[in-house]
């Protein structure tokens, strides 16, 4: 396993739908452990494929934050949200491709998705609270959406200059 670099917004991988997973390989099940050691290693809860410019529909995600609780990584592949609720809720969020900024973005509460886990298996369960939230932000990275596409236009300007500023000192070193 090897944790992979993560793309740093903006970069057009970031806004580009990705494509179905036809079959599962092992060099996809090697992708999606690879992304759960980078999502690990960052830290964060949460890492779509495209954030490592990889253009499947796969999503890892451990909203698990208890201390001393076991981990509970999950493997999505071809995720889809199925039914969303009425009832909205407010999280603030983060993204590890816009590191460092945060805004409170309101999604359905809960939602059901239905996805294949890595075995191949056919899975659908029902996700609330940040569970909830974190899929539908990975899911939102397959359709080449990023969190601050909710915000207001001012805002997202803003935070596009700091990453832009951000890559620019990179660079540099």
């Amino acid at each position: 396993m090897s944790v992979k670099p993560i793309l740093i917004h903006p970069d057009p991988r970031l806004k580009k739908v990705a494509d179905a997973v036809p079959d599962l390989s092992d060099a996809l099940r090697t992708l999606a452990d690879d992304m759960l050691e980078t999502m690990y290693d960052a830290p964060g809860i949460g890492l779509a494929a495209p954030q490592i410019g990889v253009g499947s529909r796969l999503i890892v995600m451990d909203c698990e934050k208890e201390e001393g609780a076991e981990p509970k990584p999950m493997v999505m592949f071809n995720p889809r949200v199925l039914a969303a609720s009425d009832e909205m809720n407010t999280y603030e969020e983060g993204c590890l491709s816009i590191p460092d900024q945060f805004a409170e973005v309101t999604r359905p509460a809960e939602v059901t998705v239905a996805w294949i886990d890595r075995d191949g298996v056919e899975r659908q369960q029902d996700f609330g609270g940040l569970w909830a939230t974190c899929v539908q932000h990975e899911i939102d990275h397959l359709d080449g959406k990023l969190f601050i596409d909710y915000l207001s236009p001012l805002k997202r300007q803003l935070i596009t200059r700091k990453m832009v500023k951000l890559k620019r000192d990179k660079a540099r070193g």
